[in-house]
């Protein structure tokens, strides 16, 4: 059976050259402190949340990873509600800005599933790909 209702329009979210530049900063320190500093400095910024977890994730700190992910997350689907998403459609990889949520969505499935939320590991991986394919084979390396 074939949908016939027009797919919402793309999500994307708007940029925060300041952050952006924090990121890049941390990224340069490539500290904890640094990327930590990112966060606290701009709370709403999921990019730095992102990388917090991406940290977390590689140095086995799992639940770190996860509340950081959680976090980013949470502070991703705000962002989206307020540039008028409704719960659904496509929030594309190939837009820079919507990134640092899709890479909370990501690492988020990741540790869900490292300690044992499967359900959530799962419902996390679907609605990365629900947001954009693309994003869940850049994320995942295929």
């Amino acid at each position: 059976m074939q949908n016939l209702l027009p797919e919402p329009p793309a999500t994307l979210l708007p940029a925060d050259d300041e952050a952006e530049a924090a990121l890049a900063a941390a990224r340069q320190a490539d500290t904890d402190e640094a990327y930590a500093s990112v966060a606290a400095q701009h709370p709403t910024f999921s990019a730095g949340w992102a990388a917090l977890a991406a940290r977390a994730m590689a140095s086995g700190q799992v639940v770190a990873a996860y509340a950081y992910a959680r976090t980013g997350y949470h502070r991703g689907l705000d962002q989206l509600r307020r540039s008028g998403w409704k719960g659904h459609g496509p929030v594309p990889w190939a837009h820079g800005p919507n990134r640092g949520f899709l890479r909370c969505l990501h690492v988020l499935s990741r540790a869900a599933g490292e300690i044992g939320e499967s359900d959530e590991a799962a419902r996390c991986a679907q609605f990365l790909r629900d947001c954009d394919p693309e994003a869940g084979d850049a994320l995942s390396g295929t």
